[in-house]
């Protein structure tokens, strides 16, 4: 295997929460494994220990950042390269850019994996220290044409590896069932997220089909206000909030759906979406971010603008109402999630480990 060998330290989030990042972290580190790569994991969210420090603003960051710095010491001291999992804000602040200067320290060379859809306003305000971090990197992974565009317009040329999509777990279940119209929501239940407009989009699909049912699969600190919007909707017995969901429950739960919807209000490149086409189900999507690069609209997936529930109920009711586009667009999403598997992102990302290690 082209891995074989390599000393990978990994620093990134994992499960719990089962967030995007953690996810793909978590996959990555099994499957740079499985290549047999030897990998060093390093927890930016590891738990606090005593679990009572997490209740003291202040001590809880000295917690949980003292043993985060030595177990980047020990990790950069066994490893021929480092692979971080990086995001805007104060993740960067605290996780991502600490990694690259413990690694600059112990001479071994990074690879930044940024992700996350708010790049352009953080890099607007904290290019300058982003850019100083970035110079002592060997590179910079983004996981889509977006975010590279985002990156350009700032300076800093960035190379994209896609997302990993594991399909022998995400897959389909076949043809839609006649008269089924099960939607799922997959975000966490942030403003971010808009998850109110799904709800609201639903109460629209749900006038015209009564049999329709929303699953909404996350958590958050909007949970209570949403199961609030539900009640005030009169839409108790057809909604149903399932918490966060492990990625084995997700993919039984896509199996189940006919109609996922994304309304988020700024993206990057959300694994849900690729994760509902892999298991060959129907996406109405905000145009938001990196979203129109991944998928597009009428192919791949039916894009409304964001916070206009009437646009997503109308997607939505297009796809119930057609079943020809619904098969058109299961088809073309099964197709296309084809290049985010890890036999072909594999190659590129070991090239990019090798590049790294070479101009050491």
């Amino acid at each position: 295997m082209a891995f074989a060998g390599i000393r990978v330290g990994l620093v990134g989030p994992l499960p719990p929460p089962a967030g995007g990042m953690a996810n793909q972290t978590r996959q990555l580190a099994e499957l740079l494994q499985s290549a047999q790569a030897q990998v060093t994991l390093v927890q930016t969210n590891a738990p606090y220990r005593p679990l009572w420090v997490g209740q003291v603003p202040g001590l809880r960051a000295v917690f949980r950042l003292l043993p985060y710095l030595w177990a980047l010491w020990r990790a950069a001291g066994r490893s021929d390269v480092l692979h971080i999992m990086a995001n805007s804000g104060w993740s960067w602040h605290l996780f991502a850019a600490p990694a690259i200067w413990m690694a600059r320290v112990r001479n071994v060379p990074v690879v930044v994996n940024y992700r996350g859809g708010e790049a352009a306003q953080f890099l607007q305000g904290a290019q300058a220290v982003v850019r100083r971090s970035m110079a002592a990197s060997a590179g910079l992974l983004v996981p889509s044409a977006f975010l590279q565009e985002v990156f350009a317009r700032f300076g800093m040329p960035a190379v994209i590896v896609p997302n990993i999509i594991d399909l022998a777990r995400f897959h389909p279940r076949g043809a839609k069932a006649a008269q089924s119209a099960h939607i799922v929501v997959a975000r966490n239940l942030e403003p971010l997220y808009d998850n109110s407009t799904a709800i609201r989009a639903f109460q629209t699909v749900q006038a015209q089909w009564p049999q329709a049912r929303l699953t909404i699969a996350g958590s958050g600190p909007q949970e209570a206000a949403l199961r609030q919007l539900v009640t005030d909707l009169g839409m108790q017995d057809c909604v149903r909030f399932t918490g966060r969901l492990d990625r084995d429950a997700m993919a039984v739960l896509y199996r189940e759906a006919d109609i996922m919807l994304n309304p988020s209000l700024a993206d990057n490149m959300p694994n849900s979406v690729l994760e509902s086409m892999a298991s060959g189900v129907p996406v109405v999507s905000t145009d938001v971010g990196g979203v129109p690069y991944m998928v597009q609209d009428g192919v791949t997936a039916l894009l409304v603008p964001p916070a206009k529930p009437e646009a997503m109920a109308a997607a939505c009711l297009r796809l119930l109402n057609d079943a020809g586009l619904w098969a058109r667009l299961q088809q073309a999403g099964l197709a296309e999630v084809q290049r985010y598997t890890w036999a072909q992102v594999a190659p590129l990302l070991v090239a990019h480990y090798r590049q790294a290690i070479q101009t050491k």
